[in-house]
């Protein structure tokens, strides 16, 4: 319905939104990934989760060579995630990858 990042803007601005969700799901442009995963943590009761599809690119995270900008966002996300305190992280690799990020 629209850039994700203005609609989670909208929600945070909400009087009694923050810390309110239970559950958020990210499967967007992944160039926007870090931004829609703050603004949905924001959102987030402790303990609430976040799942984030497409970790893994067919791969293509691993490459250290990989110039293309969706690949190069989702290994800086990831990597950003993985030292993340605010949340505890699993990744499965089912399909795509898969993460899990429980907010603490």
């Amino acid at each position: 319905i629209g850039d994700a990042r203005q609609t989670l803007a909208a929600l945070v601005a909400e009087e009694g939104a923050v810390g309110s969700f239970d559950f958020a799901f990210i499967d967007a442009n992944k160039e926007g990934y870090q931004a829609y995963f703050d603004g949905a943590l924001r959102l987030l009761r402790p303990g609430g989760l976040i799942v984030v599809d497409n970790v893994l690119w067919h791969g293509a995270v691993t490459n250290p060579s990989a110039r293309d900008s969706e690949t190069r966002a989702l290994q800086e996300f990831n990597a950003r995630l993985h030292d993340d305190q605010r949340v505890a992280i699993s990744m499965i690799p089912f399909a795509d990858g898969m993460t899990l990020a429980v907010k603490r």
